[in-house]
């Protein structure tokens, strides 16, 4: 069951999120159903929680490094993504939290570029575990049809 926060942090997490692809959380959910190693409460609570924790270690990261982390190496490799993003924010404002979350090739960066905007801390959060909580009960949805049309 340790795998599901992993894996959900990991796919939230600025730059690590790149690298991971939501399906291996769908199919780590659907071994431990499978064989009755966690419920589908346990994993959407557990996959909401690393969710909520790297999206908030990108959002934290973000208003540490600042504008500065446009100069970066790795910001310069995934500038269209990063401008992606970007123009999500801009477009969407606070909507891009939720939208981003269900994005994969962003997901990961939305969380930085609102640390980096400056977006208010208190209302990112409120916005994200809402964001969170839905995007849970989605891959909770996701998982249950998977199970009972396998099981």
């Amino acid at each position: 069951m340790f795998l599901v926060p992993v894996f959900a942090f990991a796919e939230a997490c600025v730059g690590i999120g790149l690298l991971i692809s939501g399906a291996v959380l769908v199919a780590v959910g659907s071994v431990l159903l499978a064989n009755d190693v966690a419920s589908l409460g346990q994993i959407v609570i557990l996959a909401m929680a690393g969710a909520i924790l790297g999206d908030h270690v990108g959002f934290y990261t973000g208003r540490w490094v600042g504008p500065r982390f446009n100069s970066f190496a790795f910001a310069q490799k995934h500038r269209a993504k990063l401008q992606k993003s970007e123009a999500m924010i801009l477009k969407y404002g606070p909507y891009a939290i939720f939208i981003g979350r269900f994005i994969p090739a962003i997901r990961s960066l939305i969380p930085v570029m609102l640390g980096i905007s400056g977006f208010r801390a208190t209302r990112y959060s409120a916005l994200d575990v809402a964001a969170c909580m839905l995007w849970s009960v989605c891959l909770g949805a996701i998982l249950w049809a998977i199970e009972n049309m396998v099981g």
